[in-house]
């Protein structure tokens, strides 16, 4: 593992210099897609989808060609992992043909770890099981964007603790005074130890990261109200009432009315009419789709984060 080249597994091991530089470059380059030297000029990065996605693959397969490389793309079945070859003889063979991959899979974040280190490649997380970092960074360009800044802003997520609660919990922890309370039905909340990770480091800087599971206890005075839907990509629920127990973390416009100052964000797809009603969804308040369009700019982002570090890496070498 020590002969990994840097690529984006997880938030929680990136510096707050380094998240804070991704955040802030998204923004510079949503501003201005033109505003880079093609860093990935003759690079071939592959990009691999085994589950479903609209935004972030084609954020990323557009994001490579923008930058001046090749994408080289793979579906579900493409790949001899699904006639049984090992992930780390798959990722040997992406190392000796690839400079780069991108992923997305509702495994384990460890099987993009070891696909990484037997192809000594950077490697991309664009959704594992734990977590989806690259959405994270776009989450946190989008609230930059809108507001000018990040330091003492406040979130409140409504839903799951899936992979996107996840990077978020570790994206909000690198901001200085930034506060985030997670309000999910008992039951399915966040990893602990994510959100132990997370807390910790937040609580570092003035921040906070905290859990609730009763809606009595949500804060009023908040920046940003944020949900997912609520049946995560890739997974399924054991409960066959699980509704029931998500439905009290509906939000409408009487639910955002009580928190006047606050915009409304979602990583997308939506179903309205569970997570959230479509009066707010496509509300004056709501700035989820520029926060969908922000992930095309997040990934360049990313991707010449990685592509930079690893020419200065062969430079001096």
């Amino acid at each position: 593992m020590s002969t990994e080249k840097r690529g984006l597994l997880t938030l929680s091991e990136l510096t707050p210099e380094e998240l804070q530089g991704l955040v802030a470059r998204s923004r510079e380059l949503f501003l201005d897609r033109e505003a880079h030297d093609r860093p990935l000029r003759d690079k071939l990065v592959g990009v691999l989808f085994a589950k479903t996605s609209t935004r972030t693959r084609t954020a990323f397969t557009s994001g490579v060609v923008r930058l001046g490389g090749f994408p080289v793309t793979y579906g579900p079945n493409d790949l001899q992992t699904a006639t049984g070859e090992s992930i780390r003889d798959t990722g040997r063979i992406f190392g000796s043909m690839l400079d780069a991959l991108v992923a997305r899979t509702s495994g384990p974040l460890e099987h993009l770890r070891e696909m990484a280190g037997a192809g000594r490649l950077p490697v991309i997380n664009a959704m594992a099981a734990e977590e989806h970092p690259t959405q994270g960074v776009c989450d946190l360009a989008t609230m930059l964007l809108h507001f000018g800044s990040l330091e003492g802003i406040s979130v409140l997520y409504l839903g799951e603790g899936n992979n996107t609660a996840s990077a978020l919990a570790h994206g909000v922890s690198h901001i200085p005074r930034c506060h985030v309370t997670f309000a999910t039905p008992a039951g399915y909340g966040l990893d602990p130890q994510v959100l132990d990770t997370a807390a910790k480091r937040a609580a570092e800087s003035g921040g906070s990261v905290r859990e609730v599971h009763d809606t009595r206890d949500l804060p009023r005075d908040v920046d940003v109200v944020y949900t997912t839907r609520w049946q995560t990509t890739g997974t399924a629920k054991a409960d066959p009432d699980w509704r029931e127990r998500f439905r009290p973390f509906h939000i409408d416009e009487q639910f955002l009315g009580r928190r006047p100052e606050a915009v409304f964000m979602h990583d997308l797809p939506a179903h309205r009419g569970e997570e959230v009603s479509g009066a707010v969804l496509d509300g004056p308040r709501s700035i989820a789709w520029k926060q969908a369009e922000m992930k095309l700019t997040s990934a360049m982002a990313v991707l010449e984060w990685v592509a930079t570090d690893n020419k200065q890496r062969e430079e001096r070498s």
